[in-house]
């Protein structure tokens, strides 16, 4: 069991979901963390830069668009049994600019939200996104062996803003 009062991360993280029109925007991840699972734009926080910062560039450098809007809904934390371990801030847009397009790291796809493709993502992702999807803030404790999903804590959060407790 890991006390996630004293947990650090070694890597902090953003995801982008754009939704418009009924329609979530999702990537083909083409590498690294991921790479062939589906999931939403995103990557590792550059020193010096916001989490916003992060998302806005992310976006940019995966899949061509600007997310406009942003607001952070939740923050994930992740612990793998090899010890890489990361906290995730999860940002939904509202809107863009921009046309998708496909980069070297990712194939862009709008998807209807009712028919998300849970089965091709990461396990967590059915239990923090449909929270999301409602308008619902977040946090999640993970940990991984690998791929697979050994552990899971998702609690909503009642309060405006996914601010950190404990190991947030």
């Amino acid at each position: 069991m890991i006390d996630w009062s004293t947990w650090s991360p070694k890597e902090t993280g953003v995801l982008c979901f754009i939704i418009s029109e009924g329609n979530i925007l999702l990537i083909h991840k083409k590498r690294g963390l991921g790479a062939g699972k589906i999931n939403g734009p995103g990557g590792r926080i550059d020193p010096g830069e916001t989490p916003l910062q992060a998302t806005i560039r992310e976006t940019r450098e995966e899949v061509a668009l600007t997310p406009l809007n942003l607001e952070e809904t939740g923050q994930l934390c992740f612990q793998f049994k090899d010890g890489y371990s990361l906290r995730c801030h999860v940002f939904l847009a509202s809107s863009f600019n921009g046309t998708p397009a496909e980069t070297d790291e990712a194939v862009p796809f709008w998807c209807p939200v009712d028919s998300i493709p849970y089965d091709q993502m990461w396990e967590d992702d059915r239990h923090w996104l449909p929270l999301m999807l409602k308008g619902n803030k977040f946090q999640g404790r993970f940990i991984f062996d690998g791929e697979r999903m050994e552990s899971c804590e998702v609690e909503e959060v009642l309060d405006k803003s996914p601010e950190p407790r404990g190991a947030f």
